[in-house]
């Protein structure tokens, strides 16, 4: 194993991280929700995968109006989840097994319950404590009216009024009001949270929706006309920078000023941010002097082209290079359809469609599916940069596309009015064996229902398997830490069109077939495939390589 228990400070760099959903990942009080205790007794499966780090989705306390981002108390544990002892314990095991620990901060908003927007409502207009959040009068007569067109990413309006009558900030659920980073106390508090985790051994920190925090609150607000809630497309449309809540230029100050308290660790302690923005502006995030590194979602988003793929991969690592970062590089999280489902759907499928026919129109061949998102994974595993893989993935785990309504909990589901599915389908809980109540996630049922073909996807039925999917990860993982060298590839300029082709720094060489048909294999030492190659010569569709 790399030493990543060392005060290396680079261990990022090239680091494959490992995300853990806590209420889905392993449940050891039976209560049907994952917790921390249940982290620590599954560790082991990290260190044995290969794993350099893994990254904890919040764990605080939480009424889970967002899944666990409503943050009650951004320095404690829910208390359905353990206690800042279990917490410690996860860092202490992760540590002894050579893993690193990043945990997500959430600086946006916190949760209505957190006693400052509780004390907020108390305290009324003009209060030093509603000065911590956004709040507004309204507009209109007798301000019956949100203050701005603003709105949020889970629909309907940015804006909710209060008893008194003035109206609060939520860019997302109405239960996460939004933080005024013009308060200097707001910027304090945070500065003690970052400290806290630092503090208890904590690694690195992924930060959400890094690029929400600053916001033009000259009066009079602007309204956004037509220009749209979120997403790139949005900041597409206005000048950088200008968007009035969405990748401020005035971001950049709170992250230099992260930066300090981060580098007063050693080693370091590392930051990656969670910043929907186009190429160019993602650079900004990432620079030594602010977080270091930012999430690409432009290879996430992607399709199944090796034009499209080429032109992402080589833009991400030019960006990077801008700012003397390293690349990231990601299929699947907790807010995504899953791989394994999701590069099958033809390019333009609404995928919110997909999700509300239960995934039937159009159906996804699992086999197929499984072996496109095989072939993903090893090509993104040759990429220089920074690797984050999402739990269950490396079990095949396809999305559950066709969860009954009545079980969903992701709030976009009723903020929505029904419209939109949300994510629960990513996040149903992992099988651990092939049988049980939960299939070994805990000892009774689980918070979201697992289908029965998780039986088969359970990490004891496919641990030792040959070809499995696990198997396959394992394998990539323990090959990668021997040949990564450099932070560069070199495309083979002749590489047959639908071909990805390209040379890493020493002897290595990764080739990915994304067309229908089989294609020559170049010369080389066939080093992993992520299929079986079926006759000498030969790379079949879907599939990737890599050659020695």
């Amino acid at each position: 194993m790399a030493d990543l228990s060392s005060r290396n400070p680079d261990w990022w760099r090239q680091a494959v991280i490992y995300q853990v959903y806590p209420r889905s990942f392993a449940d050891a009080d039976g209560d049907g929700l994952g917790d921390l205790r249940g982290v620590t007794q599954r560790l082991n499966h990290l260190a044995w995968l290969g794993v350099d780090a893994l990254w904890l989705s919040p764990f605080y306390p939480s009424e889970l109006a967002d899944g666990g981002y409503d943050v009650a108390d951004p320095r404690d544990v829910d208390a359905r989840l353990g206690t800042l002892d279990d917490f410690d314990a996860v860092v202490a095991e992760a540590h002894r097994l050579g893993l690193k620990v990043v945990v997500d901060v959430v600086p946006n908003h916190t949760s209505h319950q957190h006693p400052w927007f509780q004390e907020a409502l108390r305290a009324g207009p003009g209060s030093a404590a509603r000065d911590r959040y956004v709040f507004r009068p309204g507009r209109g007569v007798h301000g019956e009216l949100p203050p701005s067109d603003w709105q949020s990413v889970f629909g309907g309006s940015a804006w909710q009024r209060t008893a008194d009558g003035e109206w609060y900030l939520h860019l997302f659920a109405p239960e996460q009001p939004d933080l005024n980073w013009e308060n200097e106390e707001v910027r304090a508090d945070f500065r003690t949270t970052l400290r806290f985790w630092s503090d208890r051994g904590v690694d690195g920190f992924r930060v959400d929706v890094a690029h929400g925090l600053a916001k033009d609150l000259a009066e009079p607000l602007r309204d956004i006309g037509g220009i749209g809630a979120t997403g790139e497309e949005a900041l597409q449309r206005v000048a950088p920078g200008s968007h009035p809540y969405w990748d401020r230029d005035e971001v950049h100050e709170i992250y230099r000023d992260w930066r300090k308290i981060l580098d007063a660790y050693t080693p370091p302690r590392t930051a990656v941010a969670e910043a929907w923005v186009p190429d160019a502006r993602r650079a900004l995030y990432a620079r030594p002097d602010e977080l270091g590194q930012a999430f690409n979602f432009e290879y996430l988003q992607a399709s199944w082209n090796a034009d499209e793929l080429s032109e992402v991969i080589t833009g991400s690592l030019a960006t990077a290079r801008t700012v003397v970062a390293s690349a990231t590089w990601v299929l699947s999280n907790h807010d995504v359809v899953r791989h394994a489902s999701r590069l099958l759907l033809p390019p333009g499928t609404d995928e919110n469609a997909w999700l509300l026919s239960g995934g039937r129109a159009p159906a996804v061949d699992p086999d197929a599916g499984l072996r496109r998102a095989r072939a993903a994974t090893l090509l993104m595993l040759a990429l220089p940069g920074s690797a984050y893989v999402y739990q269950g993935e490396e079990l095949g785990l396809p999305e559950v596309a066709d969860l009954p309504t009545a079980v969903l909990q992701d709030p976009i589901w009723e903020q929505t009015g029904h419209v939109r599915k949300g994510r629960d389908g990513c996040r149903v809980p992992l099988p651990w064996t092939p049988d049980g109540p939960s299939y070994g996630f805990g000892p009774g049922a689980a918070w979201l229902p697992q289908p029965e073909s998780f039986a088969s996807h359970a990490v004891a039925a496919q641990a030792g398997a040959e070809g499995s999917t696990l198997e396959l990860y394992r394998a990539a993982l323990r090959l990668r830490r021997k040949l990564l060298e450099g932070e560069t590839l070199t495309w083979t300029p002749d590489a047959p069109a639908g071909v990805l082709d390209f040379a890493r720094t020493g002897t290595w060489r990764c080739v990915t077939n994304l067309t229908e048909r089989p294609v020559p294999l170049p010369p080389g030492e066939v080093l992993l495939a992520s299929t079986p190659l079926p006759e000498a010569g030969s790379l079949p569709p879907d599939t990737t390589v890599w050659l020695g």
